[in-house]
């Protein structure tokens, strides 16, 4: 049963919701706020949860040491959405980031199966409004990669933004990081 569009509601801010969780307000379930809203996450499969690792490993060995891939760690995007990406790929160390989370990636991933139309829309449009250059999702469904760039403002998607360019890359081809455009990942090495 979803809320009446006349019903008002009160939408969460980025340190509101860092604030509960530090006060262990959601301690045990899996949260996401994406534009305000807390979602919830979808619980990982054996097969999501491995594609992830390998994806991390992948993406470690291509950009080197002078960046990490953090696994379904915060973004903190906005004043209004902090989600946790499957893998983004941040520069500097673990311990760069002890006293916040980062504000931007120079690649995110979301692996998507049950999960694909809300990375598509809600996912794409939250990371195309923080100017995130690089945004994959790795589709289990179809055994692609998506791959999202040129982040736009415009009228109709969640947050008003979009990519305006999406290009599907299928096995055996590969596909180049922005940040590091003299590498190549294979398509095939990113999928199960």
């Amino acid at each position: 049963m979803g809320v009446d569009a006349s019903v008002t509601t009160r939408r969460l801010r980025r340190v509101e919701y860092e604030r509960l969780v530090e006060l262990g307000m959601f301690a045990g379930e899996r949260l996401e706020l994406l534009d305000g809203a807390l979602v919830v996450r979808e619980p990982q499969g054996s097969s999501h949860a491995a594609i992830a690792g390998q994806i991390a490993q992948v993406l470690m060995a291509t950009f080197g040491s002078a960046w990490h891939a953090r696994l379904h760690s915060p973004l903190a995007l906005d004043a209004e959405s902090e989600p946790e990406p499957d893998i983004a790929v941040v520069t500097g160390a673990p311990r760069d980031y002890l006293g916040k989370h980062p504000t931007t990636a120079a690649l995110v991933v979301e692996v998507a199966d049950s999960s694909l139309s809300l990375d598509r829309r809600v996912k794409a449009g939250l990371y195309a409004r923080a100017g995130l250059p690089d945004y994959w999702i790795v589709n289990l469904v179809e055994g692609v990669v998506e791959v999202y760039r040129d982040p736009r403002p415009m009228s109709d998607p969640p947050g008003g933004w979009r990519y305006r360019s999406v290009v599907v890359h299928r096995p055996p081809t590969a596909v180049t990081p922005l940040a590091v455009p003299d590498r190549r990942i294979r398509v095939v090495d990113l999928l199960p």
